[in-house]
C-alpha cells in the first residue's frame, strides 16, 4: 500500500487532445487506505487504483471530507489515477486544484468537490460513471472550473454550484470543453442570482441537455427551478446528440 500521509510526489498527467472515449485505463496495481490521503503539491498516482479499505459510501447520502479518498490542498495537482466505488466524496479541493486523468468507476455522492472562495479548479481528461446527481459540485465562492477532454455517462449532472449552502453566493464560473456525456441528464446547473456562468463549447450530449437554471438560496432550501437551456447570458452551448 502507498502512503496514506500526505503526498507530494512530482509527476503531472497530460491532457487529452483527441475525442474523450470511455476506456479507463487497466489499474497497474491497487492501494487502499484507511482514511483520506491528503495531496500538496503534486502526485502522479501511475495508473494505481485507489480506494477506502472499507465502504463508506451511502450512495446520496452527504458525509464530509472524512470520506473522500484524495483531499487536495491549495494548490495541489493529481494525475494519472481510478478511483474505486468504496469512497463516498472522491476528491475535495480545499482550494485551487488541478485534476487530470483522473477515472471515477462509480461515483457514489459526487467525485469532486470544489471548497475553497475565491479559487479556480481545472479537470482534464479521465472521466466518471453512474452519478446518481452530480459529478463536480461547486461549494466555493467566486470560483471558476475548466471541464475539458472528458467523458461521463450514466449521470445527473456534470456540474451543479451549490444551491442551498450556509453563506452562499457567486459567481461561479463553469467552462466546458470537448466532452462526451451519454445516458444522462444536463451538463451543468448554475444559480442565476447569484450571477454564475455556465459555457459549453466542442461538446456532445446524447440527451442534447446543456445547462439548468436555479435561485440559489443559503437557508438549506431545495433551490427553484427557473428554466432550462441556454439563455445567451448565463448559459451558452455549443453541442452535438450524436455521440
Amino acid at each position: 500500500m502507498k502512503s496514506a500521509a500526505v503526498l507530494a510526489a512530482a509527476g503531472a498527467g497530460v491532457a487529452l487532445a483527441q475525442s474523450p472515449t470511455s476506456d479507463i485505463p487497466a489499474p497497474a496495481g491497487t492501494s487502499l487506505s484507511p482514511e483520506p490521503i491528503t495531496v500538496s503539491g503534486s502526485f502522479d498516482g501511475e495508473n494505481f487504483l485507489y480506494d477506502r479499505e472499507s465502504v463508506v459510501c451511502q450512495e446520496q447520502d452527504e458525509t464530509g471530507t472524512q470520506d473522500t479518498i484524495f483531499i487536495l490542498e491549495d494548490g495541489a495537482s493529481i494525475s494519472n489515477v481510478i478511483i474505486g466505488p468504496n469512497q463516498a466524496e472522491g476528491i475535495h479541493c480545499l482550494g485551487s486544484c488541478s485534476i487530470t486523468n483522473v477515472w471515477f468507476q462509480d461515483v457514489c455522492e459526487d467525485a469532486i468537490t470544489i471548497l475553497g472562495d475565491g479559487s479556480s479548479a481545472t479537470i482534464s481528461g479521465g472521466g466518471a460513471f453512474a452519478a446518481d446527481d452530480k459529478i463536480v459540485q461547486i461549494n466555493g465562492v467566486g470560483v471558476d472550473v475548466r471541464i475539458e477532454n472528458y467523458y461521463i455517462q450514466d449521470y445527473g449532472k456534470l456540474a451543479r454550484s451549490c444551491g442551498n449552502c450556509s453563506g452562499n453566493g457567486g459567481p461561479r464560473n463553469i467552462v466546458i470543453d470537448n466532452v462526451v456525456a451519454k445516458d444522462g441528464g444536463v451538463l451543468c446547473g448554475i444559480n442565476t442570482n447569484y450571477g454564475d456562468t455556465c459555457h459549453i463549447t466542442n461538446s456532445c450530449v446524447d440527451s442534447g441537455k446543456s445547462c439548468d437554471l436555479y435561485t440559489g438560496n443559503d437557508t438549506g432550501d431545495e433551490p427553484d427551478k427557473i428554466g432550462s437551456g441556454p439563455d445567451g447570458q448565463f448559459c451558452t452551448a455549443e453541442i452535438t446528440e450524436d455521440c
